[in-house]
């Protein structure tokens, strides 16, 4: 696996791609799209980085693994291609961005238009093999990506994070809540969401008010 990585990263995660797990990681990832049908296509497994650069980066989305049918994952956690049909916790997301916001549900899944403005669209692990969810985890990802949650917290200030979910909120622990802001959340699955744990916790106007507060750029949450 080459790295190739947006340059706002580079001086960032540079150490990290030469750790002993990392190269250990890449070996697997190889080996993997090698031997076996994986998603995101190889080019697009730093997508989110590549979006949203470090220097814009102002909000972060935490997802678990990458969408695992045909044609879904494009490297930005919750988001699909154009053209894809929208998975169940994408629709509650553009629910929610309907009621909170207004904004009329989007044809579109992709959220590169966030990305670009500074939401980093993280998944915790990167890649995943086809119809098997879950089986790229454990095997380093999560290290990288816990390190880069990290960095961010240490490096940058005033970062919206947006933890929807058990998995994501376990990421709490690596951030300085005395300088960021953290909004939490049930995950937009349907069965977080059908139990009430979801719908109505407004994040998308909380974050712009934080950002606006903050002196910042709100976000168009509109695709």
């Amino acid at each position: 696996m080459n790295v190739t990585i947006n340059d706002s990263w580079k001086s960032h995660l540079a150490t990290e791609f030469n750790q002993p797990y990392f190269l250990s990681l890449a070996e697997f990832v190889k080996t993997e799209y090698k031997t076996h049908q994986c998603f995101p296509p190889g080019k697009e497994i730093f997508a989110a980085f590549d979006y949203c650069s470090f220097n814009d980066l102002k909000v972060v989305i935490i997802g678990q693994d990458p969408y695992h049918g045909v044609g879904q994952a494009n490297g930005l956690c919750f988001s699909v291609h154009d053209g894809i049909s929208h998975p169940p916790s994408l629709i509650n997301i553009f629910k929610e961005l309907e009621k909170d916001l207004g904004i009329p549900y989007p044809k579109s899944g992709n959220l590169s238009k966030w990305a670009k403005q500074g939401v980093l669209l993280l998944n915790a692990t990167l890649t995943v093999r086809n119809s098997q969810a879950g089986s790229h985890q454990n095997r380093g990802w999560e290290q990288f990506t816990d390190t880069v949650i990290s960095i961010i917290s240490k490096e940058k200030e005033k970062v919206v994070f947006l933890l929807w979910g058990n998995y994501a909120k376990q990421k709490n622990k690596l951030i300085d809540i005395t300088k960021h802001h953290v909004l939490t959340a049930g995950h937009p699955s349907p069965l977080s969401a059908n139990r009430g744990l979801w719908f109505g916790n407004k994040h998308f106007s909380k974050t712009n008010f934080l950002l606006e507060q903050d002196g910042l750029l709100q976000i168009d949450w509109s695709l």
